[in-house]
């Protein structure tokens, strides 16, 4: 059995569900790798696994920041490391579940440096944002940096000022940077690859499903959300006051229920437009975790329980030479 085992996928693939199932069969609790199940109040618009859910399998790494607050990947990993430690000194399995590339790639990996602070550059972009606001500078990143740019959300000032850093700092991209260090991943064996920042084997499997499937389940995933009461979570959510670069902006639904509710678009159209801009995400995820040679995919069958998926998920764990 490997030390630790990951499950990564596309938004609405079923990783949740199956998760779950996997857990009772494997005695394991799940540590979350989602960037935004971590914010209190955002259970819809995130996904989050029901209490009962929560309650019947320990799950960590949920709720644990409030809508304000900056959340950055150093502060996942050191928070993930600790509890994939608790779980293995208990002699129960972490099993790491989401769709955020970047998180389990650093929780197994370490994390992406690049080049150190610099107070006095950040000060200074710190003063355009305040004087002209944040959409100059993403124009900027747009130009210096066009993968970035379209990566980065337009209010996520920390990461557009990071972007900026990094290459008046380097004179390389961010993109480029990041691209040497996702070629490099831990190497791996038959079966489970080597966690460089956790020490221990991992292994990771990747949920895969046709396009046509993605995109059904993406848009009843999106039609599910708003009948559980999505518009009213961003009511609540905007209405603790969260400063616009605050991460959990960037959360889908956020902008689109935003522009309905400010009275610029019907509700239809914010509804439709969550749908496209989900299928463009999980297009995005299917990029980022295609480039890790390490997944063991694995393609559900149409109408598949998670049950029977997880089953075939213990058979390629039983297959890990020790």
């Amino acid at each position: 059995m490997p030390d630790i085992v990951c499950i990564v996928g596309q938004t609405a693939v079923g990783k949740s569900a199956m998760a779950i199932e996997l857990a009772r069969k494997i005695g394991a609790e799940i540590v979350s790798a989602d960037s935004m199940q971590i914010y209190r109040g955002l259970d819809i618009l995130s996904a989050k696994p029901s209490p009962a859910e929560r309650q019947a399998i320990p799950h960590h790494l949920i709720d644990i920041a409030g809508p304000g607050e900056q959340f950055d990947v150093a502060r996942y990993v050191r928070l993930a490391r600790e509890a994939v430690a608790d779980i293995r000194g208990r002699g129960r399995m972490p099993l790491v579940v989401g769709g955020s590339g970047m998180y389990v790639r650093a929780l197994l990996d370490g994390i992406f440096a690049g080049p150190g602070r610099d107070a006095v550059l950040r000060d200074r972009l710190e003063r355009e944002v305040a004087e002209e606001g944040l959409a100059p500078l993403h124009e900027r990143l747009k130009k210096l940096d066009p993968e970035a740019g379209a990566r980065i959300h337009p209010h996520d000032k920390k990461r557009i000022i990071r972007a900026l850093e990094v290459y008046e700092c380097s004179g390389r991209t961010v993109s480029s940077l990041q691209a040497e260090w996702d070629a490099e991943p831990s190497p791996c064996g038959e079966g489970a690859c080597f966690s460089a920042g956790l020490q221990c084997r991992a292994a990771l499997f990747g949920l895969r499903r046709t396009r046509e499937e993605i995109r059904q389940r993406s848009d009843e995933r999106v039609e599910r959300m708003f009948a559980q009461g999505a518009v009213e979570e961003v009511k609540s959510i905007l209405g603790v006051g969260v400063d616009s670069s605050a991460a959990i902006l960037q959360s889908l639904g956020l902008d689109e229920i935003r522009e309905y509710l400010k009275g610029r678009c019907a509700l239809a159209e914010a509804k439709e437009l969550l749908k496209k801009n989900t299928r463009a995400f999980a297009k995005r995820q299917m990029t980022w975790f295609g480039r890790d040679p390490r997944i063991q995919w694995i393609d559900v069958r149409e109408g598949e329980a998670p049950d029977t998926t997880a089953e075939r998920i213990i058979a390629f764990i039983k297959e890990i030479p020790l």
